[in-house]
């Protein structure tokens, strides 16, 4: 995370949120209802202006807008994730399903489809900060197959090698861990991970795909994160009280 996202307070007023969004009336309206809520604001209405103040910055989450001039959202979301670990929420105006998925396979951790309320948005950038947050994970360190998960600094590794998951990435393997050989269905997921009592599944779906690239020997043939078909999915912990 980064620096200010470890500071000791958890209220909004310690969070800086970086709104990268062309469209100034929406930047402007989305700017007030953040504030209103206690967050600091930085603005950017393009893509490179928008990397550049995310490394003078360090923000605690980006609002990201898909569509932007000189480099857009998916890109500068790509560049991110290269670059530091940020909470990343993508604001679309493009509604179909692989335009949403493309974003998340780029390592967003949420998104919006505009036009959508102010205050969802915040509830939802306050959902993905409480999640990304230190104070909000007390549960004990997570030790199975190989992994080694400490909510309190949000870091895992696997076999001894730290691994570089997104905020939902990180929850919805820690959800997983700590219920081995169970099988959850997507809806399930949504709402226990997310937080969503409806959603698009597809978002579980490109997430579990992510994690199988960054945890499996073979994403193709996986031995860990396993569909179970018609039902959803589990983690095996391979103790054989669960054959797939």
């Amino acid at each position: 995370m980064s620096t200010n996202a470890a500071t000791p307070a958890a209220e909004p007023g310690n969070r800086r949120i970086l709104l990268v969004e062309d469209e100034e009336t929406i930047a402007g309206v989305v700017r007030d209802y953040l504030t209103r809520a206690g967050f600091q604001v930085d603005l950017a209405a393009d893509g490179f202006t928008a990397l550049k103040l995310a490394a003078e910055r360090q923000p605690d989450l980006v609002l990201l807008d898909r569509m932007l001039p000189g480099l857009d959202g998916v890109e500068v979301c790509r560049r991110l994730r290269v670059a530091m670990s940020v909470p990343v929420i993508m604001l679309t105006a493009l509604g179909t399903e692989d335009d949403r998925i493309l974003g998340l396979e780029m390592g967003a951790d949420d998104y919006v489809t505009k036009p959508f309320s102010p205050r969802e948005l915040v509830l939802r950038v306050k959902s993905v900060l409480r999640r990304s947050i230190k104070e909000y994970s007390p549960e004990p360190t997570v030790e199975l197959a190989g992994f080694v998960l400490d909510p309190a600094s949000r870091t895992v590794t696997h076999h001894g090698a730290a691994l570089t998951l997104t905020v939902r990435e990180f929850d919805l393997l820690a959800f997983l861990l700590r219920r081995p050989n169970q099988v959850f269905s997507r809806e399930e997921l949504i709402k226990a991970v997310w937080g969503w009592d409806f959603g698009d599944l597809s978002t579980v779906t490109v997430h579990v795909r992510r994690l199988r690239e960054k945890v499996e020997e073979n994403p193709t043939k996986p031995e860990l994160l396993k569909t179970v078909w018609g039902v959803g999915y589990r983690f095996d912990s391979g103790d054989g009280h669960a054959g797939h």
